[in-house]
């Protein structure tokens, strides 16, 4: 079949395509977290004081900060997600090599589930296991693709880069515009990014656009007005 037909458009007949699609979703749901974490963050500390360089300086901060922790919890989970899949891989490879007997008729077993019957399950068992026995079982039994392993330093870095895109809008839009429209700007900014990042991300996981945006929308909105008060209250009481 070729890639160009039209009959099947946009569905994951290759190998990878699933996990590219999961690491464009983080990389939405990253930029998304950027923006609500950092607009938060500066919107409550405008609302406390106007001077540029306090603004600049949590901001940055902010942003530094939460890139780095991104950075290093998908690190973590996506090495442990790796150690894991490694150790599947290994089981599976012993269990070939000592029990090959067992492990065809465990696989013959699996087709059989998917409604194959006796001796089509046996036959494509078969055949798979001469091409590839650990591929089969890896597939079928772990779902597991041993040549398209995630990596962890990659997964780090696109958070990190994500997470710092997104935070650098509502950087710039405290900063750029005049004292007094420096929150009213900041929340158009904010709530128009959340809407774009709630609709892409809606259009990747095939859900409603409307209620995935909705949700950001009313989401980013209630954390910057909650932090804007919370930085006036403490700005007005001279608490700060």
């Amino acid at each position: 079949m070729s890639d160009d037909d039209p009959t099947h458009a946009g569905e994951a007949h290759t190998g990878g395509v699933g996990q590219r699609l999961n690491w464009l979703r983080a990389g939405v749901l990253g930029a998304n977290d950027g923006i609500v974490s950092v607009a938060s963050l500066v919107v409550g500390v405008a609302g406390a004081t106007t001077d540029t360089a306090a603004l600049l300086v949590a901001g940055v901060a902010g942003l530094v900060g939460g890139a780095i922790s991104m950075a290093l919890g998908e690190y973590v989970s996506v090495s442990s997600q790796r150690d894991s899949e490694r150790a599947l891989i290994a089981k599976e490879t012993r269990e070939l090599k000592e029990l090959p007997d067992e492990e065809l008729e465990e696989l013959t077993s699996l087709y059989r589930e998917r409604g194959l019957s006796e001796a089509t399950a046996r036959q494509v068992a078969l055949e798979l296991t001469e091409h590839d026995a650990l591929a089969a079982h890896l597939e079928v039994e772990l779902h597991i693709d041993q040549h398209d392993l995630v990596s962890p330093w990659q997964a780090a870095l696109s958070s990190a880069i994500a997470f710092t895109l997104g935070a650098m809008l509502p950087l710039l839009a405290i900063l750029l515009p005049p004292p007094e429209l420096r929150v009213p700007v900041t929340f158009v900014a904010v709530l128009v990014a959340l809407g774009i990042t709630g609709t892409v991300s809606a259009h990747l996981g095939g859900s409603s656009k409307m209620r995935a945006t909705a949700r950001l929308v009313i989401g980013g909105a209630l954390a910057l007005a909650v932090t804007w008060a919370i930085g006036t209250l403490l700005g007005t009481t001279g608490a700060v």
